[in-house]
């Protein structure tokens, strides 16, 4: 398929060659540094995953509690094969594969997770987000709601040097954004809010594990352009 055959750096060449061959590698080195890896070959599967340890103890509606230092997932946003987004913006139709690639993308968790003993302790997911602004932070919250997932409270950073250490990250996020595909980049993207919600193990498995019947089980495929890069913001 055409997304599998994009490569990241043509991907993030398209419109700025020169930004997007340096940065390209810098990315490749991001992941393998953070241990950003994918759990799927399917050029429809929209998501990689990051094993991490919790900074503080989270407690979700079905019962299911982590405690510091226990292990989770984090998911970023596997940019090679999000969708296309339209030249004028995104639309209905690509917000609906958008959907369906996310649905795929969890049920395809819930698969490799089944077969890896060494994830037997993992018992919760978290997306975290940094689409822009709050507002449009809190619409991605609803939509994934949908999906199983609980919104937390995300900590503000205080200390000078955080606040540095976030407007970086904004950056980079931005001009990944920018050569990739420059119809999603926003006039707000250096105020991206962070957004957490954690979708529990046991729900994972419950709605998205072998056996279920989704009505969102159509192809999620197209050219790939890099998206609003705001999964799991680099840390």
């Amino acid at each position: 398929m055409r997304a599998a055959q994009i490569t990241e750096t043509e991907r993030l060449g398209r419109s700025h060659p020169w930004l997007g061959a340096l940065l390209a590698p810098l990315d490749r080195y991001l992941r393998r540094r953070q241990g950003v890896r994918e759990f799927s070959r399917s050029p429809t599967c929209i998501l990689r995953i990051q094993l991490v340890s919790s900074d503080a103890d989270i407690g979700l509606a079905d019962g299911t509690r982590l405690r510091r230092g226990e292990r989770f997932l984090d998911l970023h946003l596997w940019n090679e094969h999000v969708p296309e987004i339209p030249k004028h913006g995104a639309t209905l139709g690509w917000a609906r594969q958008m959907n369906r690639c996310f649905a795929e993308s969890l049920r395809e968790l819930a698969a490799y997770l089944g077969t890896r003993p060494e994830f037997d302790d993992v018992r919760m997911i978290r997306a975290k987000m940094s689409f822009g602004p709050a507002a449009r932070s809190d619409q991605i919250a609803r939509i994934v709601a949908h999906y199983g997932f609980e919104r937390v409270a995300a900590p503000q950073p205080r200390a000078p040097i955080e606040r540095m250490r976030r407007l970086g990250e904004n950056i980079l996020v931005s001009l990944l954004v920018l050569v990739g595909n420059s119809a999603s980049l926003k006039a707000d993207t250096l105020r991206r809010d962070r957004t957490l919600t954690f979708l529990s193990r046991r729900k994972l498995e419950r709605f998205h594990g072998p056996g279920r019947d989704w009505s969102l089980q159509k192809k999620c495929t197209g050219p790939a352009h890099r998206s609003d890069d705001g999964f799991a913001d680099r840390n």
